[in-house]
């Protein structure tokens, strides 16, 4: 029973951080910049396939992939924030609500086109593959690998959006963007560089997520409802928060399946509703 719970646990934890790398950018751009972007995990796809098209088409080890496809979807992020994104932020949430839903719509028919509606796997190297053993019990390799990057990223996240200048920025535009410009702040570049770091978080999370749940052209709409559950049970612009709920959540959604089949699939729902029964803006929310 003890090395059953160890497993649940570990393995748990392995998807909770996964949807912290997919959720935390979408916890950055809604809570920080005011910006309800429902393509984000469009940005998580196309991060995936980069991944899949270096590795299967060029041979490029899946270690070089991850900064790539963080890159990928950063890059694709800027061209968007400039031409489609920036004329949105202050429209009203239907407004944002529609505009980026279509674009997830399109990215997963464009996705259908190019690559077909089929999963399409990738070969991971030989140190990634297989599993270790530790009290008697057996955990995967690429699910240890996967929550020690979810760590370092949220380490990394912390540092620099709360304790550096570029975070004290991002912060001052977003509590009131004409002060922040009258000190000399180009409030047009901190948004484009937070959105664009936002969205290559994404990329690295639909690049990581491969091996764990597959990649296909439906990405973009069905993990999208997860990272919204973990944005609203951490709360908007927490970083420490989406972190937990990540982790409350995956450990919450793998014991269901495990233990409770029947109702496992329903379990963070229940989880969402009693924690925001509770508190609104969610458990770190300050707002």
């Amino acid at each position: 029973m003890v090395g059953q719970v160890a497993v649940i646990l570990f393995d748990g934890f392995a998807f909770g951080m996964l949807l912290f790398v997919l959720s935390v950018g979408l916890s950055v751009t809604l809570g920080l910049m005011n910006f309800t972007n429902l393509a984000h995990c469009a940005f998580g796809m196309l991060g995936g396939y980069v991944t899949v098209v270096l590795i299967r088409s060029m041979g490029v080890p899946f270690l070089w992939t991850l900064p790539a496809a963080f890159l990928a979807a950063a890059v694709v992020a800027v061209v968007l924030e400039r031409s489609i994104f920036r004329l949105l932020y202050r429209a009203g949430e239907l407004n944002q609500v529609l505009a980026t839903i279509g674009i997830v719509f399109v990215a997963a028919a464009s996705a259908a086109y190019i690559f077909g509606t089929g999963q399409l796997p990738i070969q991971l190297p030989a140190f990634l593959r297989g599993s270790f053993e530790y009290g008697g019990q057996r955990f995967g390799l690429y699910r240890a690998f996967l929550s020690a990057v979810a760590v370092c990223v949220a380490a990394l996240l912390v540092l620099g959006l709360e304790h550096t200048r570029f975070g004290a920025r991002v912060r001052a535009a977003v509590d009131n963007q004409r002060v922040a410009q009258g000190l000399g702040i180009d409030v047009d570049k901190v948004f484009a560089v937070t959105f664009a770091l936002g969205c290559g978080l994404a990329g690295l999370g639909g690049a990581l997520a491969i091996e764990i749940v597959g990649l296909d052209p439906s990405f973009g709409f069905h993990y999208l409802v997860y990272v919204l559950i973990v944005v609203a049970v951490g709360g908007l612009g927490s970083i420490g928060g989406s972190f937990i709920a990540a982790a409350l959540l995956g450990i919450a959604d793998v014991a269901g399946k495990y233990l409770v089949p029947g109702l496992g699939s329903f379990l963070i729902y229940l989880i969402l509703v009693a924690v925001l029964f509770v508190r609104p803006q969610g458990l770190f929310g300050r707002r």
